[in-house]
């Protein structure tokens, strides 16, 4: 988007216009600020081209969010903009009471799913039957079904014996009784290149009509290109439909990026490559709820597609559905296990055991021997169980312990389930004693555990109800493997493994890899999505945002940051309260008791009320070091000035910090905390015309971002100070 002309202050301090023209007298204007102040709605109405506005009253946020900004083709959006725009309409939307304001929200946050997984859905089901027209367009340059137009070669011909020569599909010379070969060859000849002309000629009308950006978008056999527009297409119509979304930019091409990523989902049948693609490709991607979106979009899209399937090659089946029970059991599970581990946590730091550590692992090592040796499947290693979990029963590797005994389902499932509960109970009394172990292995092994226990009941469900309705896909022989226990061991994995790390992406890799097969992937996928939904829905912190939080950890949690109105000077340190150099004048002795009295990360430097800069505590002590060790300098002068008028002060502007970052105390909280989420800043400075007013440092925002993590035992240890194994506001 172009940029607004400029206001200016004339010699006068009133504000104009670029062009010059005046500001109605209404308008007044704020001293040493680049801003307008309005005093009435039609004011904003008319002059809503201004980047940046002030707000007077509440009652105004509305007419802000009504503002229409039109974007020629090509242009580029302000994203700090188009974000202050939606920041303001959340606002006005959270400012209401009681039920209308709880469905306002619920409603803006839903509209931006349905518009998702309606895309999803909608690119699945075109990119089916795109497989289909292009595949009978294909073949109708060549020829036609007799007892069906419609018909493509594949599907004319289906049900033959291997070998047996396809009547039914006839070549046009054959349709029209032709006998010679060599008009047979004209005519064959001249409908190919006729029909492949006709194609690219209708497509090119098309194109130059409708839509002259779509000509980059490849060709049918790569259908890559034209996917991705037809679902970007799909998601921009859809949008439209919501006026949040329709007037926003930024929002809207988040949801883009998304769609984006369902078009290469559909095109190539990878949901995975979808998300990768959208990594490596789009920019937008550096938002983390952008990614999580994409997944949703390509597991449902490639969900459609393969449910559609119209080649009938790999569609899915009704006996499939205990894949997202284990989902919604894995998302339940690994949110109690987070909550049970991080309250034994708190217990344990709490409580006496905080001061025998070596003895508490004696003891619970001794427990779990010893009620490990009872149950066959929790004796062995975890790597190990996991290994035959996983694998499929074959008469040429022997049956481990039993577990492929079809005359002993009902004793595995019991001990499955029982090694299962056991090790859930251990995980989360043993992860965080002083051992060097994870949570990895342990959660895959409760999961396949789960996984292998369900695969063996539905397995034993199709052994006594071959030709039940839900086993229809599967051969009438129950000899015949049709059920897989090893694929639902992996399913219960991933899903438990994705409620407990609330991974995704990485997590869907790891398992993928691990298994080794690549028809697993979107099982897995489908299973992380709905487990992480799941857990979701308990609480947004895996079992790593629990423990950051409850080491107090300077960790800029990814979180979507609301302020409800709150600016930036609300978290922030002011001036009077901060350690401050004074950078002319300032003696060595007086610099040597501020480093060694003050453990702060850095000082800021001013001179007067102007701020100088900031100096780093490390910097500034090791450049003071060579002046300390020397008898009688420690009343010589220092400063910080670039070009000091008194040549015999030691010069310490070397030791500036080059470029700190500067903001105004006014600015919206969601911006700054925003700011130091993607620049991952150390400190802020806060000036107002040069004066310095405040500080905010790293450990501010991560104070803040923890009310997010209020309803969690890790939380409130953190916001107690009981987290902590460091002060707070020492080094930040």
């Amino acid at each position: 988007m172009a940029s607004s002309p400029a206001v200016h202050l004339d010699e006068n301090g009133a504000e104009n216009l670029g062009e010059g023209q005046s500001i109605p007298e209404r308008l007044t204007s704020e001293p040493n600020r680049n801003v307008i102040r309005l005093a009435s709605r039609e004011d904003l109405r008319h002059h809503s081209h201004y980047g940046h506005l002030v707000i007077d009253n509440i009652d105004e946020l509305d007419v802000v969010a009504d503002i229409k900004v039109k974007h020629e083709e090509g242009s580029t959006i302000d994203w700090i903009q188009e974000e202050a725009r939606e920041r303001i309409r959340t606002q006005q939307l959270g400012s209401h009471r009681g039920l209308r304001g709880f469905l306002n929200v619920f409603w803006d946050v839903s509209r931006v799913w349905l518009v998702l997984i309606a895309t999803g859905l909608g690119v699945g089901v075109i990119g089916a039957w795109l497989d289909v027209l292009v595949a009978w367009l294909s073949d109708l340059r060549q020829g036609r079904c007799a007892y069906g137009f419609f018909y493509n070669q594949v599907a004319c011909c289906s049900g033959l014996e291997p070998g047996e020569i396809c009547q039914p599909w006839m070549s046009w010379s054959q349709w029209f009784g032709l006998k010679y070969i060599s008009t047979q060859s004209m005519l064959q000849a001249s409908v190919y290149v006729g029909l492949a002309v006709v194609f690219a000629g209708s497509a090119a009308v098309l194109v130059k009509s409708y839509a002259p950006f779509a000509f980059h978008t490849g060709i049918p056999e790569i259908k890559a290109g034209p996917l991705i527009h037809v679902s970007c297409a799909m998601a921009y119509t859809l949008s439209g439909f919501f006026r949040g979304l329709r007037e926003n930019e930024s929002q809207k091409r988040k949801i883009l990026a998304a769609a984006a990523a369902a078009g290469v989902s559909v095109a190539f049948g990878s949901p995975l490559g979808g998300v990768l693609f959208g990594l490596e490709e789009l920019g937008t991607f550096t938002d983390e709820h952008v990614v999580w979106r994409a997944f949703v979009t390509s597991v449902i899209a490639a969900v459609a597609l393969q449910y559609v399937d119209p080649f009938g090659t790999a569609k899915l089946v009704l006996f499939q559905v205990p894949w997202l029970a284990l989902g919604v059991v894995g998302g339940v599970l690994g949110a109690l296990l987070i909550r049970l581990n991080v309250a034994v946590a708190v217990f344990r730091r709490n409580s006496v055991l905080s001061e025998w550590p070596l003895t508490e692992i004696i003891v619970v090592s001794s427990a779990t021997a010893a009620l490990s040796y009872l149950v066959v499947f929790s004796r062995v290693q975890s790597s190990e169980l996991v290994a035959n979990l996983f694998l499929e029963c074959d008469p040429l590797r022997g049956d481990w312990h039993g577990l492929c005994n079809p005359d002993a389902y009902l004793q595995n499932i019991f001990l499955l389930v029982v090694t299962s509960a056991f090790k859930f109970g251990l995980t989360a009394y043993t992860f965080g004693l002083k051992l060097p172990a994870g949570i990895f292995l342990p959660t895959i092994a409760i999961g396949a555990s789960l996984g292998r226990a369900v695969g063996l009941f539905v397995q034993a469900v199709h052994r006594a109800y071959p030709t039940a309705w839900i086993f229809a896909a599967c051969p009438p022989d129950p000899s015949n493997r049709c059920i897989s226990p090893g694929f639902y061991a992996v399913i219960g994995a991933s899903a438990l493994l994705g409620g407990v790390t609330r991974m995704t992406i990485s997590l869907v890799v790891i398992l993928f890899e691990l298994t080794g097969a690549l028809s697993h992937v979107l099982p897995i996928m489908l299973a992380v999505m709905v487990s992480k939904w799941v857990g979701d829905a308990f609480g947004k912190e895996g079992i790593y945002e629990a423990w950051i939080t409850l080491r107090s950890l300077s960790w800029l949690a990814p979180i979507d940051h609301r302020d409800h109105g709150a600016a930036a000077a609300s978290i922030m340190t002011p001036a009077h309260r901060l350690v401050i150099i004074n950078g002319v004048g300032v003696s060595l002795k007086e610099l040597n008791n501020i480093v060694s009295n003050h453990r702060y990360f850095g000082f800021p430097v001013v001179d007067g009320d102007k701020l100088l800069g900031f100096v780093t505590r490390d910097k500034l002590r090791v450049s003071l070091a060579p002046f300390c060790t020397e008898l009688g300098n420690a009343d010589a002068i220092c400063t910080f000035l670039a070009n000091p008028t008194d040549s015999g002060c030691v010069n310490l502007v070397s030791t500036l910090e080059r470029a700190p970052m500067e903001f105004r105390s006014g600015m919206a909280q969601e911006l700054l905390v925003s700011i130091f989420q993607r620049l991952n800043l150390r400190y802020a400075l806060f000036t107002q015309s040069g004066r310095l007013t405040g500080l905010i440092t790293k450990r501010d925002v991560v104070r803040l971002l923890m009310g997010h993590y209020k309803n969690t035992p890790a939380g409130a240890l953190a916001r107690d100070g009981k987290g902590a194994d460091h002060e707070w506001d020492v080094r930040w």
